[in-house]
């Protein structure tokens, strides 16, 4: 439920932003906002608003105001006059109708914006005079464009309006990274500190790394930090790469095709912990470390009448092998537990340098009931603060290297591997912490708002990016293209957006039950 509740306000947020970014441009323009929602609201709205007459008018559950538009009529036959398809066509209230409202009818007030909120939780939109968008079609414009609509200004202010939400997410990305930074500064371990080496899993071992190998270089770049080792050897694909092993150095030469083969690995290794959950709904899923930190298990905190406390471990404790399988460090030792289920296994570990070995009955979660000492307390750990100014560049270049990152990585969606990790809602949701955390909460909110502006940006039709690809073929042309092919581009490009929802969140489905 936390986790849920942090995503539907992070993702309320953001889109509230968004739109208010395309409402901004749109009223610096001179042009009418016809409504601006947070959710969407078919057939009725829990809560309207709209200013007139000098004060606020608010409606709870109501029924949503008809648009301030009447049918066309044909002079001569007198009847509705209608499109190819048999739609009515229409046409604004001209400012005699308007009048002849009654005048707390919200119609009468087409200038000013309605405010509200929907009751389908999903998104949010602004309706903007003149535009085919999500909220209207081009049978719902008047034939001739007016002076206050989108579709009759002049190209570069239709494309601050369009740009207007891809700006205003992507900015915000950067002041949440920026007071991040400000409140509460950085910590940080360098991978030069990690002196006992890193923890390597079985698809890096088969590129030929061996456990407490010490990265010195890839690519000739010295990493800074382990992240960074995942970035160029997974993400930018990078390929040569030297260790120092005991007081040698080695080179070794990475696989074109790891990123994919890391992926398809962390997807059956995901797999196999979603089937161990649905056997048993109390078990503990574990998370696929690629590279770790190599961090000895010395025990730190023994819980009462657990594993390990029938078992006779104490604090400080350093456990080096199970069943006589040398477990070097914290990784190994919850992997090699995990093999013995409801099973008998001998601890062998150091006690004040002296070796000793006890036996121990697992239980069905394979936990021993004991905590090892955080790495933290192993490592130098680097701490940065940031004064105010100092932060405003800091968070804009925290937040382009990670736009950056994401942009190269994007590249994995198009294979087969990448699609089957493509998550929705679900995957989303489960980015977030299960305990509430202001830092985590607004990092994410951040990383979720650069993607938003990068996702927007994509030229794909019924997104932003859409719009503004027919924009830039329109400067280069000097031909408008015409509302019809407007809304049948919309369409299709909704169409495939709906497809991949369906196809990302049906994927989180999938994963619940196989």
């Amino acid at each position: 439920m936390i986790q849920a509740l942090q995503l539907i306000l992070a993702l309320s947020f953001l889109v509230v932003i968004h739109e208010f970014g395309h409402f901004a441009f749109a009223r610096l323009f001179k042009v009418r906002v016809e409504k601006f929602y947070m959710f969407f609201n078919p057939r009725f709205s829990i809560l309207r608003a709209k200013r007139f007459g000098g004060k606020w008018h608010v409606k709870f559950f109501s029924k949503n105001v008809e648009p301030s538009a009447v049918e066309q009529m044909d002079a001569v036959t007198g009847e509705v006059k209608k499109d190819e398809k048999g739609n009515a066509l229409y046409r604004p209230m001209t400012e005699e109708e308007l009048r002849q409202l009654p005048e707390d009818d919200w119609r009468r007030y087409p200038d000013n914006t309605e405010w509200g909120i929907g009751w389908v939780p999903f998104g949010g939109y602004c309706s903007i005079a003149g535009m085919i968008d999500e909220t209207k079609s081009a049978t719902d414009l008047p034939s001739k464009p007016q002076h206050w609509e989108f579709r009759s200004k002049n190209v570069w202010q239709r494309l601050g309006i369009i740009s207007g939400g891809i700006l205003v997410n992507f900015i915000a990305a950067l002041i949440i990274f920026g007071q991040l930074l400000f409140h509460w500064g950085t910590d940080s371990l360098p991978l030069r500190n990690v002196t006992s080496g890193l923890y390597y899993s079985e698809i890096l071992q088969q590129e030929g790394f061996e456990q407490q190998d010490r990265i010195l270089t890839i690519d000739g770049q010295e990493p800074e930090q382990l992240s960074d080792v995942v970035q160029y050897i997974i993400i930018e694909g990078k390929r040569d790469v030297v260790v120092l092993r005991g007081e040698d150095t080695v080179a070794l030469t990475m696989s074109e095709d790891l990123g994919t083969r890391y992926l398809a690995f962390q997807n059956e290794f995901d797999k196999q912990e979603r089937e161990k959950a649905r056997r048993d709904p109390s078990y503990t899923k574990f998370r696929f470390a690629l590279i770790s930190e190599y961090v000895p298990f010395v025990v730190d905190t023994v819980l009462p009448n657990s594993t390990a406390w029938y078992a006779g471990l104490e604090k400080g404790d350093s456990l080096v092998a199970v069943n006589g399988v040398a477990t070097g460090c914290d990784i190994l030792v919850n992997r090699e537990l995990r093999k013995h289920p409801c099973d008998s296994v001998y601890l062998t570990f150091y006690r004040a340098g002296e070796q000793m070995t006890r036996g121990a009955f697992l239980g069905d979660q394979c936990v021993l009931g004991a905590y090892p000492k955080s790495k933290y307390e192993y490592f130098e750990i680097e701490h940065r603060d940031y004064g105010f100014f100092e932060s405003i560049p800091a968070g804009v270049a925290y937040g382009w290297d990670m736009l950056k990152n994401y942009v190269k990585q994007f590249r994995l969606v198009f294979t087969k591997e990448g699609a089957q990790s493509l998550g929705g809602f679900g995957a989303i949701g489960g980015m977030f912490p299960k305990m509430w955390n202001w830092y985590l909460f607004w990092y994410m909110t951040a990383f979720l708002s650069l993607i938003l502006a990068f996702m927007n940006f994509l030229p794909i039709p019924a997104l932003d990016g859409g719009y503004i690809l027919f924009l830039l073929v329109e400067m280069i042309s000097g031909k408008q293209p015409s509302d019809k092919f407007l809304e049948r581009a919309n369409n299709v490009g909704f169409v495939l957006l709906i497809i991949l929802l369906i196809y990302a969140n049906g994927n989180d489905v999938l994963k619940l039950f196989f």
